[in-house]
């Protein structure tokens, strides 16, 4: 380790259906900073999201056997990025760890993390070369994350949530009072000084992943629509193709008229050129609707979470 050290560190684990999971990343946590980091403070913030298990009470147990462990519960589950906000909100370290609670992100990987971080990076993020996930959701995720690069580049591949920050960092992304939050593509417009670690993710062993297809379809959405102008810019190249290719269609109409060589008689062209005109408009209107709900959202303020009690 650097001779400069942190005074304290500050670990996130959002928690939802982990019951199992819990106990043993506290402790391969906890033992690594303690064998590999002795002078540096630790504080764990534990966000319950909503668990139905005994997720609570394995988090009861923690607390109870090691007084630096803060819970915090939620009245209902709220998303995984409500859990991160809270936890983020609550952290008080000089830099934050954000780490999953399913055992799949290595921890030892901390200790690079904050070495890179006292050698002056801001933003310490972990990358996934590679995950031990079903091949449905590798296809997924494989796409969804070549279609967010072209809106934010410089997020890696296989995209990341395992991540320092340091305090600025920290202080700065929790002044952005945003609903339906893209949190690598908000981390990373700051610009901040950022530092890359690949890795691999690892097979879950205790339980089955909470974060089905709609999850991952409704975060690839906030995605495209917080931090893109793909969208906007689609609906205006649909408008623009559909335009030219009806005037086109439109000059092929006159001319074959004018000779007396009108190409067709029937209603079959007219039927497929209101279906697609029709189609065009409603993709574009319901892109436009994503849009309008969003700022409807942010206009009635509505907490992302609600807390039910501290420990």
């Amino acid at each position: 380790m650097a001779e400069n050290r942190l005074k304290k560190v500050s670990v996130v684990v959002a928690v939802y259906q982990n019951e199992g999971s819990l106990t043993k990343t506290h402790q391969e946590i906890a033992e690594l900073f303690a064998n590999s980091m002795p002078e540096i403070a630790l504080e764990w913030v534990f966000v319950n999201d909503g668990s139905t298990d005994g997720s609570l009470d394995e988090l009861r147990q923690i607390r109870a056997n090691d007084d630096r462990v803060r819970v915090i519960t939620f009245t209902r589950n709220f998303g995984q990025m409500a859990a991160m906000l809270a936890g983020f909100k609550a952290a008080t370290g000089e830099a934050v760890i954000n780490i999953s609670a399913d055992l799949q992100d290595p921890v030892e990987l901390m200790e690079e993390m904050i070495e890179s971080w006292l050698r002056g990076s801001e933003i310490v993020v972990c990358y996934r070369t590679s995950r031990n996930d079903p091949p449905t959701a590798r296809l997924f995720s494989s796409v969804a994350y070549r279609l967010m690069r072209m809106a934010v580049p410089q997020i890696p591949k296989g995209g990341f949530d395992y991540v320092l920050m340091d305090r600025v960092v920290m202080d700065e992304f929790n002044t952005m009072d945003v609903r339906h939050r893209f949190f690598q593509g908000d981390l990373l417009w700051s610009g901040r000084r950022t530092s890359f670690i690949p890795y691999e993710r690892r097979k879950r062993v205790v339980g089955r992943s909470q974060y089905n297809l709609a999850k991952k379809l409704k975060n690839f959405i906030d995605a495209m629509l917080d931090a893109s102008f793909l969208p906007i810019r689609f609906i205006s190249l649909c408008g623009v193709a559909t335009f030219l290719v009806g005037a086109l269609y439109s000059i092929s109409i006159v001319v074959a008229w004018s000779i007396g060589d009108a190409p067709f008689d029937g209603w079959a062209p007219l039927m497929i050129a209101v279906l697609m005109i029709g189609g065009a408009i409603m993709l574009m209107l319901g892109i436009i609707g994503e849009y309008v709900w969003r700022i409807n959202e942010e206009v009635r303020k509505r907490p992302n979470y609600v807390i039910r009690d501290e420990l």
